[in-house]
Formats: structure tokens, C-alpha cells, sequence
């Protein structure tokens, strides 16, 4: 278990223990019932069924202790009230022009559990968030990330 404290928006810490919740109330309980109803096909040594449900409760189980860990790790940022920031920080959407491209990308930046790049949101601990935290529209950032150094201009900060 980490002592770091993660970032994450009260959004985002909700649906964490919502999915936990789920896994406590719903999941737990039905991978249960599939065991007892396995155990009472006999042999266990040739049960497919039990091996299964067994296999499906230990995924549950881990699932449901590294939420634990991440939600007592996690530290909420309020960003629904606060004016519109002159540098990019915690919660902010950031406009950026990738110039080797010409390229307009367009991110939120948040927590590593809230990241979600298929809808625009990164972690501020990816390379192009710690490369943008701390920066102001106007400033060219280099970013290093694995498929090499890209520079790019942030255009907007809302």
C-alpha cells in the first residue's frame, strides 16, 4: 500500500466506491451463490463450474481491495467552484497545438483513476499532464513521451 495521496475529483471518488459497493452488495454475493451451486455438482477435481467461480471470486476480491487502497489514498480537489485559472492545474481543460502537427488536442486534467484518453481526460501524472501543470496559455511545452519529444503550445485554459 502507497502513503502518496492520489488526486481525484469528488466525481471520480464517487464512482470508486460506487464500483466497490457493487462488487460488496452484488457481485460478492452472486459468485457465492455460483459456488454453493457448484459444490453441489460433486466432484470437485472435475467441476469447470466451481474451478470458475472461484477463479471469478478471487478477481472480485482484489478488485475490491485495490479500491480500498486508491479510495484511502485519494485526496479530493474541489474544481466546481473555483474561477477560471490562469495556469493549468488540477481539473482544468486545457486546449494545446501540437507543432510539429499542427495538431489541436483538447484535455481535462485529472486523477490517475479518473483518465480516460478516449474522452479527452489524462492523468496529471501522464507526461503531457506534467508537462502542462504550472503553464499559462501562450507557453511551449516540450513533452516527453514514448514515441519521442513533441512541442506544443497551450492555446486556452478553461
Amino acid at each position: 500500500m502507497s502513503f502518496n495521496r492520489r488526486p481525484i475529483s469528488s466525481k471520480g471518488l464517487k464512482r470508486l466506491n460506487e464500483e466497490m459497493d457493487r462488487l460488496i452488495r452484488v457481485e460478492r454475493p452472486s459468485v457465492i451463490k455460483e459456488i454453493e451451486i457448484a459444490l453441489g455438482h460433486g466432484d470437485l477435481s472435475e467441476n469447470a463450474e466451481y474451478t470458475y467461480a472461484k477463479e471469478k471470486q478471487a478477481l472480485i476480491e482484489t478488485r475490491i481491495r485495490d479500491l480500498q487502497d486508491r479510495i484511502s489514498s485519494s485526496e479530493v480537489i474541489d474544481i466546481s467552484n473555483r474561477p477560471t485559472p490562469d495556469r493549468v492545474v488540477f481539473g482544468v481543460h486545457v486546449t494545446i497545438q501540437d507543432l510539429d502537427s499542427d495538431e489541436t488536442k483538447n484535455y481535462q486534467l485529472l486523477g490517475q483513476d479518473e483518465a480516460d484518453i478516449a474522452n479527452g481526460i489524462i492523468s496529471v501524472d501522464s507526461p503531457v499532464g506534467k508537462a502542462l501543470i504550472g503553464r499559462e496559455v501562450g507557453d511551449v511545452v516540450e513533452v516527453r513521451a514514448p514515441n519521442g519529444v513533441r512541442e506544443c503550445e497551450i492555446i486556452d485554459i478553461k
